[in-house]
């Protein structure tokens, strides 16, 4: 639809393929003649003045939180939504860019930026507010901002209300609750000494816990060192209750994420920190394997804005926003493909996975299990690929895959979540069914029983395809979020929270890590239990 000389353009729609939008942006759009809706007859309405009150037309693009696609179809259909707009704060943008910028401004992560912060953020996302808004939902899908969570570490656990409280429990050699103590607990305890501090998001490794405020200050507790395996001892000194971690102090982090040998920090702009990678460079940056100083993260995601990341064992998995679509970059140890470049080669520098166009599928969410990954795809389909041990790949074998392939077991189910933990992996469907494969140790996959030669069941089965999770059908309620234990060294244990904030956790719980009382002689619980905490 165009202006005509009267400068008042009629509304007209137009079937236009999904482009990204920049694309869309770009494309020269044909002078169209001037139309009227007609409604009754031969009666003529006449014409809707887009221009007539440009600023009616601001406020239902604003209110009705259109999605930066449609924003950008809007331009390519209409040179009205083209042309500056002559309002404050920006007299030059389009009603289409003051839109983006009014809906980036309720989104509480750009509230905490400065001009100068907003303007350098517009920038590296593409030089658009189009761009900045789909920076912005994206990181909204992965990192659950404002939402209660539950985090099933090694050992131990973490749950966090949507008011920002936290809860911990499990083993406490080292501290890793958070209490000032190192006695194990059975219930969920809460971490007193955050009070008044609202914790947003939360990473667990071995005997070591990391939180994260809404201010995006980072308070570490634990072992204190920043990448620790059990083979290596490491941060010999044990912290007891929530630190502050001085080096990060001028970064607003929003995700941290603990693998083996490292740990990694994203920042509100989208930019990666790794801190003790070692002396093996493989983070593209040379530091010594206690060394508390972030560095960020060289390469190909240098000026490109991320906005999740997820940790394996010695990898490390970034979902980046660029203009042209979502892409997944890892980098890192390449054993078993986990890197899925094909080769099976280390990555010293982060390198994007290219089967993703091949495969023609846009990545909305990541998971870095131990030695495997997953992904779901805006479409809902799911794709895994690295070492396939124990079937967690899904694909019916155990074979490695060292590129992405879809689950075609999953062919009928539109996925929206994945987690992956050691040799296992678990799937939630739009519609809140469960879908778990991989190693049935510890009764981690959630299955009563599974058909075994002998005709016995056997709850610790594997599971080469995805099952539906039928004990958390009986939870009668809507699962939002699952959580593995991504570990090689301690029997895994899976949380499952639904929509109204109850947890259930089912699997190993020789330490406590449930957060449910095991009655003599157990160390795990087959069919999932609610915690008795509410994350409401």
């Amino acid at each position: 639809m165009d202006g005509t000389a009267s400068g008042t353009p009629t509304i007209q729609y137009h079937n236009i393929p999904d482009q990204p939008i920049t694309t869309i942006v770009a494309t020269p759009v044909p002078a169209f003649g001037r139309r009227q809706r007609h409604c009754f007859g031969d009666s003529s309405p006449g014409e809707f003045p887009l221009a007539a009150n440009p600023s009616i037309v601001l406020h239902v693009l604003t209110a009705c939180n259109l999605d930066p696609q449609d924003l950008a179809r809007l331009e390519a259909t209409c040179s009205f939504f083209r042309q500056p707009a002559h309002y404050a704060p920006d007299f030059e943008l389009s009603i289409s860019e003051l839109a983006a910028l009014d809906m980036c401004q309720k989104k509480a992560l750009f509230k905490t930026m400065t001009n100068d912060e907003r303007q350098d953020l517009k920038q590296r996302c593409g030089g658009s507010w189009k761009l900045v808004l789909k920076f912005l939902l994206a990181g909204e899908v992965c990192i659950r901002r404002d939402k209660p969570k539950a985090i099933a570490g090694p050992g131990h656990s973490i749950a966090v209300t949507s008011k920002g409280a936290v809860y911990t429990f499990g083993s406490n050699s080292s501290g890793q609750l958070g209490h000032g103590t190192t006695e194990e607990e059975w219930r969920p305890r809460p971490i007193r000494s955050l009070q008044g501090i609202r914790i947003i998001q939360a990473a667990a490794g071995p005997s070591r816990t990391m939180l994260i405020s809404d201010a995006g200050h980072v308070y570490a507790f634990g072992k204190d060192s920043f990448g620790e395996t059990e083979y290596v001892v490491q941060g010999a000194n044990a912290v007891t209750t929530p630190r502050l971690v001085e080096s990060l102090k001028d970064i607003f982090v929003v995700q941290v994420a603990i693998g083996n040998f490292f740990t990694a920090v994203l920042s509100r702009e989208g930019r990666v920190y790794t801190f003790s990678w070692g002396k093996e460079e493989k983070l593209c940056h040379h530091t010594d394997s206690n060394d508390v100083c972030p560095q960020p993260l060289l390469g190909a995601l240098e000026n490109i804005p991320v906005v999740q990341i997820a940790a394996g064992y010695c990898y490390l998995l970034a979902l980046a926003c660029e203009p042209h679509g979502m892409q997944v970059y890892s980098v890192g140890c390449g054993l078993g493909g986990k890197l899925g470049h094909g080769p099976k080669t280390d990555e010293k520098q982060p390198r994007r996975i290219e089967q993703f166009q091949l495969l023609n599928l846009q990545p909305v969410v990541v998971a870095a299990g131990a030695w495997h990954a997953a992904v779901v795809g805006r479409d809902g389909r799911v794709c895994t690929w690295g070492w396939g041990r124990y079937g967690c790949l899904g694909h019916g074998n155990e074979d490695c895959e060292s590129v992405p392939k879809v689950v075609e077991a999953l062919s009928n189910v539109k996925a929206v979540h994945v987690a992956t933990g050691d040799y296992t992996t678990f799937v939630v469907s739009e519609d809140g069914d469960v879908y778990s494969f991989g190693c049935g140790e510890s009764a981690s996959l959630g299955h009563h029983t599974v058909a075994a030669a002998d005709g016995q069941g056997n709850r610790n089965a594997n599971v080469l395809t995805p099952e539906l999770v039928t004990s958390l059908k009986q939870v009668e309620e809507r699962v939002v979020q699952i959580s593995l234990t991504n570990s090689i060294y301690w029997n895994a244990h899976t949380f499952a929270l639904t929509e109204s904030g109850k947890l259930y956790a089912f699997g190993a719980g020789d330490k406590g890590q449930l957060g449910i009382e095991l009655v003599a002689n157990q160390t795990e619980r087959v069919d999932p239990e609610r915690v008795d905490v509410d994350l409401k």
